[in-house]
């Protein structure tokens, strides 16, 4: 076991925990935003009456802009995993 395996490690370690410590809040917010959106659904489609205009609303795009920073994060966590495999592999 090398120093190289040590870096690998501790950085894939540091990379897992940051990814998904950034990542659970925006998906937290993004499933209850999609929640929401679909209760609004349920409700116009019980009233019969729409109560947005059309296009996205501020809410939509919200959660896009939350999805894509989850997966941003979600992907640092892949790379970390990647570089704890990779200190194991090296020699």
């Amino acid at each position: 076991m090398g120093l190289l395996n040590l870096v690998c490690w501790g950085l894939g370690a540091v990379l897992i925990a940051a990814g998904y410590l950034q990542a659970r809040g925006p998906w937290a917010r993004h499933g209850e935003l999609r929640s929401q959106t679909a209760n609004i659904a349920r409700y116009e489609g019980w009233r019969g009456t729409r109560l947005r205009s059309e296009g996205p609303s501020a809410a939509d795009l919200l959660a896009e802009q939350l999805l894509r920073r989850a997966r941003l994060w979600a992907l640092v966590a892949v790379v970390g995993f990647g570089l704890v495999f990779v200190g194991f592999a090296v020699r």
